[in-house]
């Protein structure tokens, strides 16, 4: 089977972290979303062929693909999107590439998990929805279940002001070649053609499906990749690559990359997952929920909480960092404390 990422998409909202890349390309748990999601695909066992709709910086998707395309036991093509029309438009420019089977359909910067890709594949339904219950029905496009056949789907309605129901599409699909089969599609009020109002029409006939996903992490802002991570980092088990020396402490399950010096005093709560070629310490606090990337420097009397690190990040010594993401080749000043707690118990909101 053969399945369609769509990467396109410019992510204004992860900004100022898509400033720079792609949000396919952002790390969690020091994989890109894109190594993640195509790991999973090759998981299953079931897809041959990866088709990558790209657009935004679609050229350092295009060098991530040259350099890791060994890793994966399938074949892996690009579809550029020259023009940001919608995410039908977007399936629409792969439909040469199809050919006459079912095929797989899934945003290329949410996390994705094998186990709920080989459920939905596994529908009988003409076409499927990958759905997942959310706790703000509003900000999702929300699947409305046929009161008259409650395997179907009656439409998606995109974040609905009054409730109606708390299943999300997840953006994961499995299509019969039909769903290309329809009426007078219209534009959405943004002037883009959207994947909810091609599915709707095929709802219309009765040809819809969903399964439920267990697990699925949407990443619409840069704070949403925490909980993936934190995910992520459970599952790991421990091993340690790097040079410990005396008096270090590791509780719980610890990941240390090849190359990276964890020098006396350190105390690190797992899950925690530290890169390659990093020095840690002396005298640090890793506390659960962390990620280090690669060439990163963690030095004295530092205390990580819940963090994500990347690559080439440097927190000297006297700092503070909770439930935070640090990109590429941050420097911090030394004693620079990040406020992570609101006593009127708000939420703590960007300015990006």
């Amino acid at each position: 089977m053969k399945a369609v990422l769509l990467c396109a998409g410019k992510s204004t909202r992860t900004y100022p972290l898509t400033l720079t890349r792609p949000k396919p390309l952002l790390k969690v748990a020091n994989k890109t979303i894109l190594q993640h999601n195509l790991e999973q695909l090759h998981a299953t066992r079931l897809i041959k062929e990866v088709i990558l709709i790209v657009g935004y910086k679609k050229e350092m998707i295009a060098s991530w693909i040259k350099e890791h395309q060994k890793k994966f036991d399938c074949v892996i093509k690009m579809v550029v999107q020259e023009e940001q029309r919608g995410t039908a438009d977007a399936l629409q420019s792969a439909r040469n590439l199809l050919g006459d089977a079912s095929f797989l359909l899934m945003n290329g910067d949410d996390l994705f998990f094998a186990e709920d890709i080989k459920k939905l594949l596994a529908s009988k339904s003409e076409h499927a929805v990958l759905v997942h219950p959310v706790a703000k029905p509003e900000q999702y496009g929300i699947v409305l279940i046929n009161p008259r056949d409650k395997k179907l789907v009656k439409a998606i309605v995109e974040k609905p002001q009054k409730p109606i129901g708390n299943l999300a599409s997840t953006g994961c699909y499995v299509f019969s070649p039909s769903i290309f089969d329809i009426g007078d599609v219209e534009p959405s009020s943004r002037g883009e053609f959207e994947l909810p109002d091609l599915i709707n029409f095929h709802c219309d006939r009765g040809e819809v499906g969903f399964v439920q996903a267990k697990h699925w992490f949407p990443i619409t802002y840069p704070w949403d990749l925490l909980p993936a991570n934190a995910y992520l980092l459970s599952l790991l088990k421990k091993k340690i690559a790097g040079k410990l020396e005396k008096h270090v402490t590791l509780k719980s399950i610890v990941v240390v990359g090849k190359g990276t010096l964890i020098k006396s005093g350190v105390y690190i709560e797992g899950p925690v997952l530290i890169g390659e070629h990093c020095t840690i310490g002396p005298n640090a606090y890793i506390r659960p929920g962390t990620t280090i990337g690669n060439h990163c420097k963690i030095g004295h009397e530092v205390e990580i909480k819940n963090s994500i690190l990347f690559d080439n990040t440097k927190i000297p010594h006297l700092n503070y960092l909770g439930d935070s993401v640090l990109g590429e080749d941050v420097n911090f000043a030394a004693g620079t404390i990040t406020a992570n707690v609101r006593h009127d118990k708000g939420v703590i909101r960007s300015s990006v």
